[in-house]
């Protein structure tokens, strides 16, 4: 028959001025395979508490994955209309940035074509537009014919297209027309601030051509810093809007911080079958960088159920337990060893499945660590 020893140590060894360390007192305790008796002083010698089975509310959650994220119109990549020589690039990646404030400047004698193009047609304009009034007056008075005013209808009517295409142009490079047509013309042309927001790339230097095509730097908007999240299809059904959410970001921080279910895809993607879901987080003034890793749960249901404290569930191996008392005599308890199955977990409380058998039962529901601890190796939770 398999013994359970139990041992409680009245005091710790004591080596000073002796020569050799007096034995301390045990206290044994000797039961079947799954029974265990304590004696009345080793139950108040390690404070245990006897409890019983309660209703507790559990979550029912999602777990996922996803990241630190902000919404297209709060990200702005910055390019070039036409290409140049970066001349001037003051700001450096972490700078905060208003609407409006000079990015860079760049340098290109195309900019002086562009200009002297523009400003040679509007002379022309000017001439075919009084040609245009003419022949129309003329016509009106049957003195020329139709073909004249038509002619000069589309010569002037095909150069005002043309005139506000380039002022167009021009006022996308932030070249003012105006300034052009007095004869200012500047061979360099200054990129500003689409948006408020801090540089999160800085891609060029003083002296580096860049194209049409190339990101000059790209500026980020935080105020509005939001979880990207990637939910699988087997799961998407249960997520709706305004439902919880507790993330982590493992790799920086301990703490749990809380969102909500803002934005539910309506389309899979293909290569991942999963969903992505848009949360607006609560703790708006945390340093948060675009990008982070995150680890999130969506609370998407509340259960109630029975369980017991997370002290009062040993594990041994990969078998659960609690100690069921069975009875109670004049010098001390018996308890009974009884498997039981968890399901859902709090910090403080776990979900029992199999119930039945512990209904209207005491149950240690602390100290229970150092009974199996010294006896077969388990831990409590």
């Amino acid at each position: 028959m398999k013994y359970i020893y139990i041992l409680l140590f009245s005091a710790l060894f004591i080596a000073c001025g002796n020569s050799e360390n007096e034995p301390t007192d045990i206290i044994e305790s000797v039961s079947h395979e799954d029974e265990i008796k304590l004696s009345e002083e080793q139950f108040k010698s390690e404070a245990m508490v006897l409890g019983a089975l309660s209703q507790r509310t559990f979550d029912e959650t999602v777990t996922i994955n996803g990241a630190i994220d902000v919404p297209p119109h709060n990200k702005s990549r910055v390019t070039t209309y036409m290409a140049g020589y970066i001349t001037k690039t003051p700001l450096l990646v972490g700078d905060q940035v208003k609407k409006g404030q000079l990015l860079v400047t760049l340098e290109n004698t195309e900019y002086i074509e562009l200009q002297q193009q523009f400003l040679e047609i509007a002379e022309q304009l000017n001439y075919l537009k009084n040609e245009y009034t003419r022949q129309k007056t003329l016509f009106d008075e049957n003195i020329t014919s139709e073909k004249n005013y038509l002619k000069a209808e589309s010569m002037y009517k095909s150069n005002l297209a043309f005139y506000n295409g380039l002022e167009k142009k021009l006022q996308m490079l932030n070249i003012n027309p105006k300034s052009v047509l007095a004869g200012n013309m500047s061979s360099t042309i200054n990129i500003y601030a689409p948006i408020n927001g801090h540089v999160t790339k800085v891609n060029v230097s003083n002296g580096a051509f860049v194209s049409a095509s190339d990101e000059i730097m790209e500026i980020v908007d935080i105020d509005h810093i939001h979880l990207e999240l990637s939910v699988f299809e087997k799961d998407i059904m249960k997520i709706k809007k305004g439902q919880k959410i507790t993330f982590t970001i493992p790799e920086a921080s301990e703490k749990t911080y809380n969102a909500d279910v803002h934005l539910v895809g309506t389309t899979i993607d293909n290569a991942t079958r999963r969903v992505q879901v848009h949360g607006h987080i609560d703790d708006v003034e945390e340093n948060f960088i675009i990008g982070m890793f995150v680890e999130a749960q969506i609370h998407i249901n509340e259960v109630n159920a029975l369980a017991l404290p997370q002290e009062a569930v040993i594990q041994l191996d990969n078998n659960y337990y609690v100690l069921v008392l069975e009875e109670k005599t004049a010098s001390g308890y018996v308890f009974e060893k009884t498997k039981v199955k968890i399901g859902k977990q709090t910090e403080d409380y776990m979900e029992i499945l199999n119930p039945e058998t512990l209904l209207e039962k005491q149950i240690i529901t602390h100290g229970t660590s150092m009974l199996l601890n010294e006896s077969e190796g388990g831990h409590g939770h």
